[in-house]
Protein backbone atom coordinates (compact mmCIF):
# COMPACT_ATOMS: atom_id res chain seq x y z
CA UNK A 1 0.00 0.00 0.00
CA UNK A 2 2.67 1.92 1.15
CA UNK A 3 4.75 1.86 -2.52
CA UNK A 4 1.85 2.20 -4.39
CA UNK A 5 1.34 5.86 -2.26
CA UNK A 6 4.93 6.33 -2.83
CA UNK A 7 4.72 6.07 -6.25
CA UNK A 8 1.51 8.22 -6.87
CA UNK A 9 2.88 11.22 -4.74
CA UNK A 10 6.46 10.80 -6.67
CA UNK A 11 4.10 11.07 -9.63
CA UNK A 12 2.24 13.97 -8.44
CA UNK A 13 5.37 15.93 -7.40
CA UNK A 14 6.82 15.57 -11.01
CA UNK A 15 3.86 16.90 -12.62
CA UNK A 16 3.81 19.84 -10.48
CA UNK A 17 7.69 20.56 -11.38
CA UNK A 18 6.65 19.69 -15.30
CA UNK A 19 3.83 22.41 -14.55
CA UNK A 20 5.89 24.69 -13.53
CA UNK A 21 8.67 24.37 -16.28
CA UNK A 22 5.60 24.38 -18.71
CA UNK A 23 4.60 27.99 -17.18
CA UNK A 24 8.35 28.84 -17.72
CA UNK A 25 8.54 27.97 -21.38
CA UNK A 26 5.19 29.10 -22.46
CA UNK A 27 5.59 32.64 -20.62
CA UNK A 28 8.17 33.37 -23.22
CA UNK A 29 5.40 33.05 -26.36
CA UNK A 30 2.99 35.32 -24.18
CA UNK A 31 5.81 38.05 -23.67
CA UNK A 32 7.06 37.77 -27.32
CA UNK A 33 3.93 38.62 -28.70
CA UNK A 34 3.48 41.99 -26.73
CA UNK A 35 7.55 43.13 -27.55
CA UNK A 36 6.29 45.98 -28.78
CA UNK A 37 7.93 49.31 -27.64
CA UNK A 38 4.81 50.33 -26.14
CA UNK A 39 4.83 47.73 -23.20
CA UNK A 40 6.96 48.89 -20.76
CA UNK A 41 5.17 47.00 -17.94
CA UNK A 42 6.66 43.75 -19.52
CA UNK A 43 9.58 44.25 -17.24
CA UNK A 44 11.78 45.46 -19.91
CA UNK A 45 10.65 43.73 -23.28
CA UNK A 46 9.29 40.17 -23.93
CA UNK A 47 12.91 38.18 -24.23
CA UNK A 48 13.06 38.14 -20.56
CA UNK A 49 10.27 34.91 -20.19
CA UNK A 50 9.19 33.58 -16.91
CA UNK A 51 11.38 36.20 -15.39
CA UNK A 52 9.89 39.18 -17.07
CA UNK A 53 6.83 37.77 -15.61
CA UNK A 54 7.80 37.95 -12.14
CA UNK A 55 9.34 41.29 -12.03
CA UNK A 56 6.47 42.79 -14.59
CA UNK A 57 4.46 43.16 -11.12
CA UNK A 58 7.16 45.37 -9.66
CA UNK A 59 7.77 44.82 -5.88
CA UNK A 60 4.59 43.48 -4.95
CA UNK A 61 4.51 41.10 -7.41
CA UNK A 62 7.91 39.90 -6.84
CA UNK A 63 6.68 39.53 -3.45
CA UNK A 64 3.75 37.46 -4.37
CA UNK A 65 5.87 35.08 -6.91
CA UNK A 66 8.44 34.36 -3.92
CA UNK A 67 5.54 33.39 -2.01
CA UNK A 68 4.04 31.51 -4.35
CA UNK A 69 7.88 29.85 -5.10
CA UNK A 70 8.23 28.94 -0.90
CA UNK A 71 4.97 27.60 -1.14
CA UNK A 72 6.16 25.00 -3.77
CA UNK A 73 9.20 24.60 -2.17
CA UNK A 74 7.29 23.60 1.12
CA UNK A 75 4.54 21.33 -0.68
CA UNK A 76 7.38 19.11 -1.94
CA UNK A 77 8.64 19.06 0.77
CA UNK A 78 5.96 18.54 3.22
CA UNK A 79 4.63 15.34 0.71
CA UNK A 80 7.84 13.63 1.24
CA UNK A 81 8.08 14.45 4.73
CA UNK A 82 3.99 13.05 5.15
CA UNK A 83 5.07 9.96 2.95
CA UNK A 84 7.29 9.16 5.20
CA UNK A 85 5.67 10.37 8.53
CA UNK A 86 2.31 8.28 7.76
CA UNK A 87 4.60 5.31 6.74
CA UNK A 88 2.70 1.44 8.54
CA UNK A 89 6.23 0.56 9.41
CA UNK A 90 6.53 3.46 11.03
CA UNK A 91 4.04 4.10 13.09
CA UNK A 92 3.22 0.00 13.70
CA UNK A 93 6.03 -1.87 13.32
CA UNK A 94 5.61 -5.50 12.68
CA UNK A 95 9.47 -6.54 14.88
CA UNK A 96 7.82 -4.27 17.86
CA UNK A 97 4.44 -6.05 17.86
CA UNK A 98 6.14 -10.02 17.74
CA UNK A 99 8.90 -8.62 20.25
CA UNK A 100 6.11 -7.12 22.81
CA UNK A 101 4.09 -10.30 22.19
CA UNK A 102 6.71 -12.98 22.82
CA UNK A 103 7.73 -10.94 26.17
CA UNK A 104 4.12 -11.01 27.05
CA UNK A 105 3.28 -14.77 26.34
CA UNK A 106 6.33 -15.38 28.85
CA UNK A 107 5.03 -13.46 30.90
CA UNK A 108 7.90 -11.02 31.09
CA UNK A 109 5.98 -7.06 31.13
CA UNK A 110 9.24 -5.68 32.15
CA UNK A 111 11.00 -7.32 28.39
CA UNK A 112 7.79 -5.65 26.93
CA UNK A 113 8.45 -2.22 28.50
CA UNK A 114 12.58 -2.32 27.51
CA UNK A 115 11.18 -3.84 24.25
CA UNK A 116 9.11 -0.44 23.68
CA UNK A 117 11.69 1.75 25.16
CA UNK A 118 14.39 0.65 22.33
CA UNK A 119 11.72 1.16 19.82
CA UNK A 120 10.49 4.77 20.08
CA UNK A 121 7.41 5.60 18.18
CA UNK A 122 3.38 6.05 18.20
CA UNK A 123 2.88 2.29 18.99
CA UNK A 124 5.41 2.17 21.68
CA UNK A 125 3.57 5.30 23.30
CA UNK A 126 0.49 3.87 23.16
CA UNK A 127 1.91 0.50 24.52
CA UNK A 128 3.80 2.13 27.53
CA UNK A 129 0.51 4.01 28.76
CA UNK A 130 -1.54 0.66 28.59
CA UNK A 131 1.42 -1.36 30.59
CA UNK A 132 1.39 1.95 33.14
CA UNK A 133 -2.18 1.32 34.02
CA UNK A 134 -2.74 -2.38 34.12
CA UNK A 135 -2.88 -2.77 38.05
CA UNK A 136 -6.27 0.01 37.42
CA UNK A 137 -8.22 -3.25 35.57
CA UNK A 138 -8.97 -3.43 31.81
CA UNK A 139 -10.91 -0.86 31.37
CA UNK A 140 -8.87 1.94 32.75
CA UNK A 141 -6.10 0.37 30.61
CA UNK A 142 -9.02 0.93 27.39
CA UNK A 143 -9.52 4.76 28.23
CA UNK A 144 -5.95 5.03 28.48
CA UNK A 145 -4.71 3.47 25.82
CA UNK A 146 -7.69 5.47 23.37
CA UNK A 147 -6.86 8.96 24.91
CA UNK A 148 -2.86 8.03 23.98
CA UNK A 149 -3.65 7.25 20.36
CA UNK A 150 -5.60 10.46 20.03
CA UNK A 151 -2.58 12.76 21.58
CA UNK A 152 -0.47 10.40 18.88
CA UNK A 153 -3.13 11.28 16.62
CA UNK A 154 -3.02 15.11 17.23
CA UNK A 155 0.87 14.55 16.55
CA UNK A 156 0.99 13.36 13.76
CA UNK A 157 -2.11 15.51 11.83
CA UNK A 158 -0.49 18.91 13.25
CA UNK A 159 2.47 17.66 10.78
CA UNK A 160 0.20 16.66 7.57
CA UNK A 161 -2.18 19.95 8.39
CA UNK A 162 0.97 22.08 7.11
CA UNK A 163 -0.13 20.55 3.85
CA UNK A 164 -3.90 22.18 4.05
CA UNK A 165 -1.78 25.19 5.35
CA UNK A 166 -0.15 25.10 1.86
CA UNK A 167 -3.06 24.05 -0.46
CA UNK A 168 -5.17 26.75 1.03
CA UNK A 169 -2.97 29.61 0.53
CA UNK A 170 -1.24 28.95 -2.54
CA UNK A 171 -4.88 30.33 -4.54
CA UNK A 172 -5.40 32.90 -2.42
CA UNK A 173 -1.48 33.84 -3.33
CA UNK A 174 -2.19 33.06 -6.90
CA UNK A 175 -5.85 35.11 -6.87
CA UNK A 176 -3.65 38.23 -5.54
CA UNK A 177 -1.08 38.01 -8.08
CA UNK A 178 -3.82 38.54 -10.40
CA UNK A 179 -5.99 41.04 -8.90
CA UNK A 180 -3.03 43.22 -8.31
CA UNK A 181 -2.07 42.42 -12.02
CA UNK A 182 -5.27 43.46 -13.47
CA UNK A 183 -5.27 46.41 -11.84
CA UNK A 184 -1.47 47.19 -13.24
CA UNK A 185 -2.82 46.16 -16.44
CA UNK A 186 -5.91 48.54 -16.50
CA UNK A 187 -3.49 51.42 -15.24
CA UNK A 188 -1.18 50.92 -18.35
CA UNK A 189 -4.37 50.64 -20.30
CA UNK A 190 -5.18 54.44 -19.60
CA UNK A 191 -2.20 55.76 -20.13
CA UNK A 192 -1.10 53.41 -23.79
CA UNK A 193 -3.02 54.95 -26.89
CA UNK A 194 -2.76 53.55 -30.43
CA UNK A 195 -2.92 50.75 -31.98
CA UNK A 196 -0.83 48.44 -29.35
CA UNK A 197 -4.00 49.11 -26.80
CA UNK A 198 -5.38 45.79 -27.41
CA UNK A 199 -2.90 43.81 -27.60
CA UNK A 200 -0.94 45.37 -24.90
CA UNK A 201 -4.45 44.52 -22.61
CA UNK A 202 -4.16 41.00 -23.95
CA UNK A 203 -0.77 40.73 -22.82
CA UNK A 204 -0.87 41.87 -19.09
CA UNK A 205 -3.91 40.05 -18.25
CA UNK A 206 -2.48 36.97 -19.25
CA UNK A 207 0.38 37.81 -17.18
CA UNK A 208 -1.52 38.34 -14.66
CA UNK A 209 -3.24 34.91 -14.90
CA UNK A 210 0.21 33.25 -14.52
CA UNK A 211 0.27 33.76 -10.67
CA UNK A 212 -3.35 31.81 -10.43
CA UNK A 213 -1.80 28.96 -12.64
CA UNK A 214 0.82 28.56 -10.22
CA UNK A 215 -1.17 28.96 -7.28
CA UNK A 216 -3.27 25.74 -8.53
CA UNK A 217 -0.51 23.96 -9.42
CA UNK A 218 0.50 23.96 -5.83
CA UNK A 219 -3.21 23.50 -4.22
CA UNK A 220 -4.54 20.70 -5.93
CA UNK A 221 -1.26 17.77 -5.26
CA UNK A 222 -1.15 19.48 -1.33
CA UNK A 223 -4.89 19.28 -0.73
CA UNK A 224 -4.79 15.60 -2.38
CA UNK A 225 -1.72 14.51 -0.38
CA UNK A 226 -3.15 15.89 2.90
CA UNK A 227 -6.49 14.39 2.09
CA UNK A 228 -4.95 10.64 1.38
CA UNK A 229 -2.11 11.45 4.41
CA UNK A 230 -4.46 12.14 7.12
CA UNK A 231 -6.68 8.97 5.77
CA UNK A 232 -3.61 6.78 6.29
CA UNK A 233 -2.91 8.04 9.67
CA UNK A 234 -5.78 7.55 10.71
CA UNK A 235 -6.55 4.20 9.72
CA UNK A 236 -3.28 2.93 11.26
CA UNK A 237 -3.35 4.38 14.58
CA UNK A 238 -6.81 2.72 14.82
CA UNK A 239 -4.85 -0.52 13.96
CA UNK A 240 -2.64 0.94 16.53
CA UNK A 241 -5.30 0.96 19.61
CA UNK A 242 -6.77 -2.33 18.48
CA UNK A 243 -3.29 -4.09 18.31
CA UNK A 244 -2.38 -2.41 22.00
CA UNK A 245 -6.03 -3.98 23.32
CA UNK A 246 -4.98 -7.13 21.92
CA UNK A 247 -1.84 -7.55 23.39
CA UNK A 248 -3.18 -6.33 26.72
CA UNK A 249 -5.54 -9.53 26.79
CA UNK A 250 -2.98 -11.91 26.99
CA UNK A 251 -1.64 -10.16 30.61
CA UNK A 252 -5.45 -10.22 31.35
CA UNK A 253 -6.17 -13.33 30.50
CA UNK A 254 -2.71 -14.51 32.70
CA UNK A 255 -4.35 -12.75 35.55
CA UNK A 256 -7.87 -14.87 34.93
CA UNK A 257 -5.74 -18.30 34.57
CA UNK A 258 -3.57 -17.53 38.05
CA UNK A 259 -7.03 -16.15 39.99
CA UNK A 260 -8.49 -19.80 38.72
CA UNK A 261 -5.27 -21.77 39.69
CA UNK A 262 -5.42 -19.99 43.22
CA UNK A 263 -9.18 -20.99 43.78
CA UNK A 264 -8.51 -24.62 42.94
CA UNK A 265 -5.84 -24.46 45.70
CA UNK A 266 -7.99 -22.87 48.42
Amino acid sequence: MFNRVRTIWSMLVVLLASGMVAMAQEAPGDAAGGAAPAAPPAGGGGDGGFIAIIVSGGIVGILIWGMILLASFATIALIVDGAITTRRERILPVHLVAGVRASLDDGDLGGAMATCEHNPGPLSTILMTGFSNIADGYEVVQDAVAAATDLESEKILQRINYLNLCGQIAPMLGLLGTVTGMVQAFKTLGEVVGPQKDKLLSLSISTALWTTVAGLLISVPALLAFTLYKNMATRVLLECEATVLDLIKILRNAEVDDEEEEDEYE
